[in-house]
């Protein structure tokens, strides 16, 4: 895995992590958040994986059912957040849309995936905190924004810094 900083003088900070053959998806993308000290930010990326598993969540099981994925398959769509957990650990959500050599899509969350040849993944840092809390209720950990502030995340008085209207 390599990456660069593409803009630093933020936040946002903008990476591009370039992940090789072989490498795990999920653990090189914890392991770069868990560096960088990413604790809050959005990821897309385009490649391929030489194998995959996708989940789907059964909410009345509360548990996701794994899909394999033991071709070739293009990365057509992968989208997700980087946040951190309660503990403070890095929390990856992610999920991807994958192309087969038939021409099918297989879809759905992203339990994990080998690269084969290459993953370029785009990470931009976000300006509020992204904390996942345990839902037992649905069996879920989700998003938990910041009550402190009223809802508004964007309070550094710069809102055309965050795409904002005035």
């Amino acid at each position: 895995m390599a990456a660069c900083t593409m803009l630093t003088d933020g936040p946002p900070r903008v990476f591009a992590v370039v992940l090789d053959e072989s490498d795990s998806v999920t653990e090189a993308l914890t392991a770069f958040a868990a560096d960088n000290d990413v604790r809050a930010a959005g990821l897309t990326a385009i490649g391929a994986f030489r194998t995959a598993t996708l989940g789907f969540f059964d909410l009345d099981a509360k548990e996701y059912l794994h899909l394999p994925v033991d071709e070739q398959a293009e990365v057509l769509s992968l989208v997700g957040d980087i946040g951190r957990d309660d503990q403070d650990d890095v929390a990856l959500h992610v999920h991807a849309v994958l192309g087969l050599r038939d021409g099918t899509t297989r879809g759905g969350h992203l339990l994990n995936a080998t690269v084969r040849p290459t993953l370029e993944v785009m990470v931009t840092e976000s300006p509020a905190h992204l904390r996942r809390r345990y839902r037992p209720d649905i069996g879920l950990a989700l998003i938990d924004l910041p009550s402190s502030k009223g809802g508004d995340l964007f309070d550094d008085g710069e809102p055309l810094r965050h795409g904002l209207a005035p």
